[in-house]
């Protein structure tokens, strides 16, 4: 007795299948981009000047038989492909190397910097992307009124303004002082090593004001502009003119209808700003001496310290291409007619 045709598959089933073809896709890119990643790492900072091998020495007079023996002790001595292919072999393992400088492990050192990172760009990233969905929101509203172009002409300057010099601006102004003003904040740092308990608290956060204000000024307006420009996309939506026509007030309209649907490339730059987060604003670190994943990074870069740079390369990057991958896996949840 043979079978009869198979049941058509329903809505449901063929909408899971499509979704689940499309996870597949992209989580496949994203291994792709985490190995370029890798393999970039390895190629790019090998053309930075300099010799590792006599920073390591300190400057002094030392033999050629004891840099022979440095270069044998850290692999430089061997052919770059051999180096590469013992550094992905490692790096698949979650071994990133050892750091030159600091003779420890690279991934300790980032473990170690990682949470004043996220610290301080993390409590940035949660104040700008509040602040720029809220006035994005309220100027794409009032489309054209005063308040509108105050906001759209403040974020535009602060976005053009490089991060380092406002970073110094407000570190002349507010850490330094101006004539008869004094300085309020410190110029650099994270704790003044002389407080405890609570005190500790309020010391480390008077010492992140300057550099998280830096963070919010000059990345808010990006959120804003982009919020600005989704919402006043829909607002010239048939659904808009009907849910008015009911009877529905301009601030319901607004909350419930129109950005919702506004905030799919405001979710994408969100990710791409979390991602971020981990990375770190290295001129921002480095400005304010801050002791983060940003700080370390130019650190190993004036070094050449290549195992601690490369490392720090991959994890920036990494968290990036996650965080746009989780945006991508996410899209489909928010507006089902992406990933079919």
């Amino acid at each position: 007795m043979t079978d009869g045709p198979a049941a058509p598959r329903g809505p449901r089933a063929r909408t899971t299948a499509a979704y689940l073809r499309y996870v597949a896709g992209k989580l496949a890119g994203a291994a792709v981009s985490l190995l370029a990643v890798l393999v970039t790492s390895f190629f790019l900072f090998r053309l930075i000047p300099g010799d590792p091998v006599k920073f390591m020495t300190g400057g002094r007079q030392v033999s050629a038989e004891q840099l022979a023996n440095y270069r044998e002790q850290f692999g430089l001595d061997l052919p770059w492909w051999q180096q590469f292919t013992d550094y992905c072999g490692k790096a698949l393992t979650g071994d990133l190397g050892t750091s030159y400088q600091f003779n420890a492990p690279v991934i300790d050192k980032i473990t170690e910097a990682l949470p004043n990172t996220l610290l301080l760009t993390g409590t940035a990233f949660v104040i700008y992307t509040l602040l720029g969905v809220f006035l994005g929101t309220r100027s794409a509203w009032r489309h054209g009124r005063l308040g509108d172009r105050l906001h759209t002409g403040l974020a535009l300057t602060l976005y053009s303004v490089p991060s380092f010099w406002l970073g110094l601006l407000l570190i002349v102004t507010l850490a330094v002082g101006i004539g008869p003003l004094p300085g309020l904040f410190p110029t650099g740092g994270m704790e003044s090593g002389s407080e405890d308990g609570f005190g500790y608290v309020l010391d480390v956060a008077h010492h992140l004001v300057l550099p998280v204000v830096t963070l919010v000024a000059v990345e808010y307006g990006q959120t804003l502009l982009v919020t600005r420009s989704a919402l006043l996309d829909e607002m010239g939506s048939d659904y808009l003119t009907t849910a008015r026509a009911k009877g529905l007030r301009d601030d319901l309209v607004r909350r419930r209808h129109a950005v919702p649907n506004a905030l799919l490339p405001t979710v994408t730059l969100i990710f791409i700003n979390l991602g971020r987060t981990v990375a770190g604003v290295i001129l921002v670190e480095t400005v304010f001496s801050w002791p983060g994943l940003g700080g370390l990074f130019y650190q190993a870069l004036s070094v050449p310290d290549l195992p601690l740079v490369q490392g720090l390369f991959f994890v920036f990057a990494a968290a990036v291409i996650v965080m746009n991958t989780l945006a991508d896996l996410i899209y489909p949840l928010l507006d089902p007619r992406v990933g079919r």
